[in-house]
C-alpha cells in the first residue's frame, strides 16, 4: 500500500517515471517492481510517438473524440489504470525517442503549467523520478544490435523466451552500427541529463551494472524513493536473464581490438 507518511510538498507520491535508454535493463527493473504487487504495473506505455498507435494501445480506436485534446485524455486516464495495475501506484518507464512527443500531449493536456514536471504532477499526481542508465556504452550497442539482429528481447530466468520478435535485420558484426549506437546512447543520457537540470529534478540514479550485480537491494532503494515499504524486495525473486553471450564477448573483443589499431 501506499506510505502514507512519506509527502513531497504536502502530497503523497503517487506516480513515479523510470527515466532510460533502450537496453539499460528497464525491463528487469518494471518486471521486479511489478512483482511487488505494491508498486503498480510500470511500462512503456506511450512507447511509439503516435496518438493512433496509443488509441490502439488502450482499444480506443472505436470510439468518437471531438477534438486530439479529448483523445489524449482518454488515452492518458486508460494508460493510468493499466500502469497502476491493482495498486495505487502509477508507473512508467519513457525512453527519448519517444519523449518528445509524450511532452507535446501532455502540454495539450495541461496548457497552463509552466513545465513538464507540473503538468506530470497534474496529470499522474506526485511523481518520482528514477533515472536508469548503462555505464558501459559499448555493451550496451552489442546488445540491441544482438537483439534486433537475432529478434530476442528478453529471456526469462528459466532461460525460456519473455520477448521475441521477427529479426529486424541480420548480418552478424557491425561495427557502423555499434559505433552509431554508442554515440546514440551517449547523446540520450546527456539529454535525459539536461532535462533534469531544467525541470529541477533530482532522480534516483541507479545503473545497469547495480541493478543486476543486486536486484533485491536496487530495488529496495527504488521503493524507499517512491514511498513504499522497502523490506518487500527481499521477497521478490528475479524475474529475467542476461542474453550477453561468447558472441557478445567476441563482438566486444572486436570492436575494442579495431579501435586500439585505428579502425
Amino acid at each position: 500500500m501506499l506510505n502514507e507518511g512519506c509527502v513531497l510538498s504536502g502530497r503523497p507520491i503517487q506516480s513515479y517515471v523510470i527515466c532510460t535508454t533502450p537496453r539499460s535493463g528497464s525491463t528487469m527493473l518494471c518486471k521486479l517492481l511489478a512483482a511487488t504487487k505494491i508498486a503498480g504495473h510500470p511500462g512503456s506505455h506511450f512507447h511509439e510517438p503516435s496518438l493512433s498507435a496509443w488509441q490502439g494501445y488502450y482499444d480506443l480506436h472505436g470510439k468518437r473524440f471531438s477534438s486530439d485534446e479529448e483523445a489524449v485524455a482518454a488515452v492518458f486516464a486508460a494508460a493510468f489504470e493499466v500502469g497502476k495495475g491493482e495498486t495505487k501506484m502509477f508507473g512508467l518507464r519513457l525512453q527519448r525517442d519517444s519523449f518528445a512527443f509524450f511532452t507535446d500531449q501532455l502540454m495539450l493536456l495541461q496548457p497552463t503549467f509552466a513545465s513538464d514536471r507540473e503538468r506530470m504532477d497534474a496529470v499522474f499526481g506526485k511523481t518520482q523520478f528514477i533515472y536508469l542508465k548503462r555505464e558501459d556504452h559499448l555493451d550496451q550497442a552489442i546488445s540491441r544490435l544482438r537483439a534486433q539482429q537475432t529478434g530476442l528481447w528478453h529471456l526469462k530466468a528459466d532461460g525460456s523466451d519473455l520477448e521475441r520478435k521477427e529479426p529486424e535485420h541480420s548480418g552478424g558484426y557491425d561495427r557502423q552500427k555499434i559505433d552509431a549506437y554508442i554515440h546514440q546512447s551517449i547523446a540520450q543520457n546527456e539529454e535525459w541529463t539536461r532535462w533534469f537540470a531544467e525541470e529541477s529534478i533530482v532522480p534516483l540514479v541507479i545503473t545497469y551494472a547495480e541493478l543486476s550485480r543486486d536486484p533485491q537491494s536496487t530495488l529496495s532503494r527504488v521503493l524507499v524513493h517512491i514511498g513504499l515499504d522497502k523490506a518487500v524486495a527481499s521477497s521478490v525473486p528475479v524475474q529475467t536473464r542476461k542474453l550477453a553471450d561468447e558472441t557478445s564477448m567476441a563482438w566486444r573483443t572486436r570492436f575494442c581490438a579495431e579501435t586500439a589499431a585505428g579502425a
